[in-house]
């Protein structure tokens, strides 16, 4: 069996540079009061020998572990077959990754996970979390609050006690439903149903206020609630099918649910568009360029926004999302704008 070769030390580098150990460690740490010709030989002496800071040493110093926790309040099965989630985690990564942070995913499968969730944010393992597919009545941004960690939600936090002002990303959801559905009307069609989303989320609450802006007062039985998914889609399009035969449009909440409602019009015998057009929201490409036809859908940019909210999150002061450390140092919210993208289906 080989021999681990041993890992380089402070007192290695420090020889090979030719200064003391505190000049070294306050180089690698990123402190300050060293002049740039020391600095110089440290560094050259760090890549030589291949040195790697510990971690656990370096957060005693720094006061900063270099990793955030990303914390998705859904099951696991949820976020691994929804591509929304896959472009949010990207754009979080990329940003992470450019500044040499650590991502931490969380999920959570039930109620007795938040508590898990809320003790291990306590415990001095991150520097920080971002939160999104929050439910209106979820206990976790009490919890987080209550664990004193920097934090960045995404999506317009649906709560407001008075104690703080959280930070979010958001895109502009009301808005870009309002487009989708006043489309549908230019184009002629008077029937105008609305699936919706989990209406204990505030993207599906702003997007169905965003169809009521558009319709005015349309018939209830047009609107369906559904859960963001193929199935519910499917669901949802045969309640309105039934409910309304003479269905003449449909504004679904998201690419997924455009998706299973797309399916059974196709199964029910009516032409997309010709007899029932549809339109999506996310314009997510693996879904809304393969459906037949292909679909209109509106575009928010899911990973700019998860990349928003790490940067949000790295800019901010630790505490300062939550105790309100002045006014510059908790950054501000960001609704990104939305567009509507033109295919087939509408």
């Amino acid at each position: 069996m080989t021999e681990a070769v041993p890992r380089p030390t402070l007192e290695a580098v420090a020889e090979r540079a030719g200064v003391s150990r505190a000049t070294v460690s306050r180089v690698v740490n990123g402190g300050d009061g060293v002049r740039e010709p020391l600095v110089a030989r440290v560094l050259k002496a760090v890549e030589e020998l291949g040195y790697v800071p510990n971690r656990a040493a370096r957060s005693l110093v720094t006061k900063r572990h270099d990793a955030v926790a990303v914390v998705i309040a859904e099951p696991e099965t949820r976020v691994f077959a929804d591509p929304f989630f896959a472009l949010q985690l990207r754009g979080i990564s990329k940003e992470l990754t450019a500044h040499d942070n650590q991502l931490v995913l969380l999920l959570t499968e039930g109620r007795d996970d938040h508590a898990r969730v809320a003790r291990y944010l306590a415990g001095g393992h991150v520097d920080g979390a971002l939160v999104f597919s929050l439910h209106l009545d979820d206990p976790l941004p009490a919890l987080i609050r209550k664990a004193g960690v920097p934090t960045v939600f995404g999506g317009r936090p649906g709560w407001s006690d008075g104690s703080d002002s959280p930070v979010y990303v958001d895109s502009d959801n009301r808005g870009g439903a309002g487009a989708a559905v006043r489309h549908l009307v230019a184009l002629g069609r008077t029937r105008i149903a609305h699936i919706t989303g989990a209406l204990d989320q505030t993207s599906a609450v702003d997007r169905l206020d965003g169809y009521r802006d558009a319709v005015g007062d349309a018939d209830p039985r047009l609107v369906v609630e559904s859960d963001f998914t193929p199935a519910g889609g499917e669901r949802a399009m045969r309640v309105l099918l039934d409910r309304c035969p003479d269905v003449d449009a449909v504004f679904a909440a998201n690419d997924l649910t455009a998706l299973g409602a797309l399916h059974v019009l196709r199964e029910s015998g009516r032409r997309v568009p010709e007899d029932v057009a549809v339109i999506g929201f996310d314009d997510m490409l693996t879904v809304a360029e393969q459906t037949d036809p292909p679909l209109t859908t509106v575009r928010q940019d899911i990973e700019e926004m998860g990349r928003l909210m790490a940067r949000l999150l790295l800019t901010c002061p630790p505490g300062a999302a939550q105790d309100g450390a002045g006014p510059d140092a908790t950054p501000s919210s960001v609704v990104l704008p939305t567009t509507l993208i033109r295919r087939a289906s509408a």
